[in-house]
C-alpha cells in the first residue's frame, strides 16, 4: 500500500497541547469534518424511509377494498394502483399534518415528546453504565405521585409551588431507581428483575393511594385525585401545546451530555459501562458509580412523570392524578433510548420523532380512518431497522464509509505494514529518530503492527 493511499484513508491527526482539553466548538468541528454525523443521520433517515415503505405495504394488504381490486389486477391495473396510492397518500398526509402540518401540530409534537425525551435520557444513562433500566415506568409513576400530591394538596405562590412539585417528582424517581441500583451494587441483584418488580409495586401503590382519603377527590368513589392547582401547572404559550416541560427536557439533555462528556463522574460512568473490572482495577468504586448512575437515571424518569401530571391538558386546564395517567412512557423510553443510541442528542431527535408519530396517529385515525395501532407498527419497524445497521447499509449501499470502500478496492494480496501518518513533519522526524535508535528486530516507536493475512490452517503469514 502506498503512502498516498494511507494518507487518503487514515483520518488526519490534529496536534494538541499536552493535557489541554479541546473546546466544545473544536470537538464539534472535528466530528463534523469526520463525516460520522452525516453517516449516522443518513442511517436514521433511511431506517425511517424503509419503515414507511413497509408501512405502506401493510396499509395496502390490510384494506379489503384494495385487495378486491387486486383480483383483476392484470385486466385493469389502474384501479388497484390508484386505490393503493390514495390510501397511502391520505394516511401519510394525515400523519404529516397532525404532527408538523401547522404551528399547533408542531407544539402538540413537542408536548408529547417532552416526557419521552426525559425518560429516554434516564434509560439511556443506564445503558451507558451497563445497566438495563426497565424500571422507567415505575420511576415515572412515583414522580407523578409525589409531584401530583404536592400539586393538588398545597396552594402556594407559583414561584414556590411549581419548583416544589418538580423537585418532589424528581426525588420520587431518584429514590425508586436508587433502590434498584443499591440492590445491584450491594448484593448483585439483576436490575432487569428488580426494576420489573418495582414497576408492579409502583402501579399497585398508585392504585392504593388513589383510594385513600389523602389522594381521592372528595365526593368521588373512583380512583381519581383533585385537579392540580393552577399555580403548580407548567406555563404554556396561549393557544398552543408548547409548555415549559419541553424546555426542561432540552435542558436535561444538555445537562446529561455535560455530565457524560465533561465531568469526572461521567468518565467513570462510561468506564464502568465499557469494562467494570478494568474500572475497578483503575481505582474506581464500581458500586458507587452504579448506584449514583441509577439515581440520576431515576430522577430523569421521575421528571418525565412530573411533566406528564403538571402539563396543561388540550383545553388549557390542569390534570388530576389517575391510574392510567403515565401511560406507557417508561416502556416507550426504552425504544427512544435505543433509537437515540443512548446519546443525549440522539435521544432528543428520537423523542421528537416518536412524539410526532404519536401526535400524527390521532389525525390518521380521524381523517384517514387508519387504525391507531399503525403508528405503533411504524415505531416497531423503525426500531427494527435502527437495530440492524448492516441491513440498512445493505439496502442503501451509499451509506458505507468511503474509507472502507477505498481499502476494500485495494488489489494487494498481502498488505504491507502500515505506519500511521504523523500529525506534522516534526513528529515524523521524531519517530524516525526513535526508530533508528531502537534495537534490531523491534518495531519503530509509534508504528502500527504489521497486517497479516490468515492462512487456510488458521495461522498467519
Amino acid at each position: 500500500m502506498s503512502a498516498q493511499t494511507v494518507a487518503a484513508v487514515a483520518p488526519a491527526v490534529t496536534a494538541r497541547a499536552p493535557g489541554k482539553r479541546p473546546s466544545l466548538g473544536r470537538s464539534f468541528l472535528e466530528v463534523w469534518r469526520s463525516g460520522s454525523v452525516w453517516y449516522a443521520l443518513g442511517e436514521m433517515v433511511m431506517a425511517f424511509v424503509f419503515a414507511l415503505i413497509l408501512g405502506a405495504i401493510l396499509l395496502v394488504v390490510s384494506n379489503p377494498d384494495i385487495l378486491a381490486k387486486a383480483s383483476y389486477l392484470f385486466s385493469q391495473p389502474s384501479d388497484f394502483f390508484v386505490a393503493a396510492w390514495e390510501r397511502i397518500a391520505s394516511t401519510y398526509s394525515a400523519l404529516a399534518k397532525g404532527s408538523v402540518g401547522s404551528w399547533y401540530a408542531l407544539t402538540e409534537t413537542t408536548s408529547r415528546a417532552a416526557p419521552l425525551i426525559l425518560a429516554g435520557l434516564g434509560v439511556g444513562l443506564g445503558f451507558r453504565v451497563g445497566l438495563f433500566n426497565i424500571g422507567g415506568q415505575g420511576q415515572a409513576i412515583w414522580g407523578t405521585i409525589l409531584a401530583g400530591y404536592v400539586g393538588f394538596r398545597f396552594d402556594w405562590p407559583m414561584p414556590l409551588h411549581l419548583p416544589a412539585a418538580i423537585l418532589a417528582g424528581l426525588l420520587g424517581g431518584a429514590v425508586w431507581a436508587g433502590l434498584a441500583g443499591f440492590l445491584r451494587a450491594r448484593f448483585g441483584a439483576n436490575e432487569v428483575i428488580t426494576t420489573i418488580m418495582l414497576n408492579y409495586i409502583a402501579s399497585g401503590m398508585l392504585m392504593y393511594l388513589l383510594m385513600t382519603t389523602a389522594f381521592r377527590r372528595p365526593g368521588r368513589t373512583d380512583p381519581i385525585s383533585p385537579a392540580i392547582t393552577w399555580s403548580a401547572t407548567l406555563p404554556r404559550i396561549a393557544g398552543t401545546r408548547l409548555h415549559l416541560g419541553f424546555l426542561i427536557a432540552l435542558l436535561a439533555a444538555l445537562a446529561a451530555w455535560w455530565l457524560l462528556e465533561r465531568t469526572r463522574l461521567g468518565f467513570q460512568i462510561r468506564a464502568v459501562g465499557s469494562n467494570a473490572d478494568a474500572a475497578a482495577t483503575a481505582g474506581m468504586s464500581v458500586p458507587f458509580v452504579l448506584t449514583i448512575a441509577m439515581v440520576i437515571a431515576g430522577s430523569l424518569c421521575g421528571l418525565a412523570g412530573t411533566v406528564i401530571i403538571l402539563m396543561p391538558d388540550s383545553l388549557g386546564g390542569s390534570n388530576p392524578l389517575s391510574v392510567g395517567m403515565v401511560g406507557t412512557v417508561g416502556f416507550d423510553a426504552i425504544t427512544v433510548a435505543l433509537l437515540g443510541r443512548s446519546k443525549p442528542g440522539g435521544t432528543v431527535l428520537a423523542g421528537l420523532l416518536f412524539g410526532a408519530l404519536n401526535a400524527g396517529a390521532q389525525s390518521m385515525q380521524s381523517v384517514a380512518g387508519t387504525p391507531l395501532e399503525l403508528a405503533s407498527v411504524l415505531q416497531a419497524l423503525i426500531v427494527m431497522f435502527v437495530a440492524a445497521p448492516m441491513l440498512v447499509r445493505t439496502l442503501a449501499p451509499f451509506l458505507k464509509r468511503r474509507a472502507i470502500v477505498e481499502v476494500t478496492r485495494l488489489d494487494d494480496s498481502v498488505l504491507d505494514p502500515v505506519v500511521a501518518p504523523s500529525a506534522s513533519a516534526a513528529s515524523a522526524s521524531v519517530a524516525s529518530a526513535t526508530a533508528s535508535s531502537a534495537p534490531p528486530g523491534d518495531p519503530p516507536a509509534g508504528s502500527a503492527p504489521a497486517v497479516t493475512a490468515p492462512t487456510s490452517e488458521g495461522g498467519a503469514r
